[in-house]
């Protein structure tokens, strides 16, 4: 008879947890943080004239947030991803709560938007981007547990989720936060075509999204700016003092930096501080200006490799639920790359949506990083790992 110790794989073949991340992914996602933060530096370090002030500030912070993001990412990767089941309504009721928080008087307006709750010492909490964690996790309960006799998702289960998802879409909406909202949609859609729901649903549902976009329109919904906006995306020219201003300056200042760029930390109109917002929600155009056409196809090679990896970790998923979990951060990073992007490059109208482990802020970093570390959990625990 063989001894136990005899019958134990010998430790040679015992695949740590640490072996077994997806390093690709790991080292695409550090290699744009690592850009992220040298456009963040360039964007802001030069000030306003006449503003003294850290030229340091908004990397230093923005360098603790990555810190405190890739812890996020790296305890959410060492749990089971089967257990957020089980946790999903309270994650999903947590998201709410803090949407209904932003709007009450704990929540503060920055550029048009009530989406805010303001910490003190220049930190400040989104929590419609935590609502994104929640969302994911709760359609992928619903969604992920086909009843006797189904292949999909039978219609109590779709109609449910589609309730669910409507509730923070809307207190995001009321913010306005239009941006974020769509990538609600986003998210749901793409969940529901994995999951196998019927095709008449996916019809129905691109149906009622036009219904609901055009009501929007008509009876007023959007704010003043919001519909500048829309205006401007569809005629930049129009007024380029005023809503086509953003548009119009990241396109000359992407279309400025050539093949090569012009060097990090020498864009003239980064400098300028000609385009609002560089740091955040138009940090593609530093990007293209600074580096150029190559560094900006860099950064989409390395975002589109986080977004292949991902949807191959959703292959590769040993259920249904670590399957939706992993293709529903591919649909919301995917989306959001897709429209911030566009927006600077004038396809796409401007609505806000940062640029996924690149732009300056802290909630989004933190979900991004839950993202990455959700990924990582289903990853590890895979068949074909």
């Amino acid at each position: 008879m063989i001894s136990s110790h005899l019958q134990r794989p010998p430790w040679w073949r015992k695949a740590s947890a640490l072996r077994r991340l997806d390093w690709t992914l790991i080292f695409a996602v550090l290699a744009l943080s690592v850009i992220g933060a040298l456009l963040v530096w360039s964007a802001t370090r030069v000030g306003p004239i006449g503003l003294p002030r850290d030229p340091h500030a908004f990397l230093k912070r923005h360098l603790l947030n990555l810190l405190i993001g890739f812890a996020l990412g790296a305890l959410v990767s060492v749990l089971d991803y089967r257990l957020l089941r089980a946790y999903a309504p309270f994650l999903y009721a947590l998201s709410c709560i803090g949407l209904i928080a932003v709007l009450s008087p704990l929540g503060d307006t920055i550029n048009g938007s009530h989406s805010w709750i303001v910490l003190g010492g220049g930190f400040q909490v989104q929590p419609s981007e935590f609502g994104k964690v929640g969302l994911v996790i709760l359609l992928a309960m619903l969604l992920g547990e086909p009843r006797d006799g189904e292949e999909g998702p039978g219609y109590r289960d779709i109609l449910l989720g589609l309730a669910l998802a409507a509730l923070p879409a809307v207190l995001i909406m009321l913010q306005p936060d239009l941006g974020t909202t769509l990538v609600f949609g986003a998210v749901v859609m793409g969940m529901l075509a994995i999951s196998g729901a019927p095709k008449r649903w996916m019809a129905g549902l691109v149906g009622a999204a036009a219904f609901a976009g055009f009501a929007v329109w008509w009876f007023g919904f959007l704010k003043p700016y919001q519909i500048a906006r829309f205006t401007a995306f569809a005629n930049p020219a129009a007024d380029p003092r005023g809503a086509g201003y953003n548009a119009q300056q990241a396109r000359i200042a992407v279309g400025s930096g050539g093949f090569s760029g012009k060097g990090l930390f020498n864009g003239e109109q980064t400098a300028g501080h000609f385009v609002p917002e560089q740091q955040t929600d138009f940090i593609f155009t530093v990007a293209g200006e600074e580096l150029g056409f190559v560094g900006a196809l860099v950064i989409l090679v390395l975002l589109g490799i986080v977004l292949w990896h991902g949807l191959r970790i959703a292959s590769q998923a040993m259920d249904l639920f670590g399957t939706l979990v992993a293709s529903g951060v591919v649909c919301w990073l995917a989306f959001q790359t897709f429209e911030n992007v566009g927006m600077t490059l004038g396809i796409m109208p401007i609505t806000g949506l940062p640029l996924p482990f690149l732009s300056y802020g802290g909630s989004a970093t933190f979900a991004n990083m839950i993202a990455l570390g959700l990924l990582q959990a289903v990853h590890l625990r895979s068949h074909n790992v």
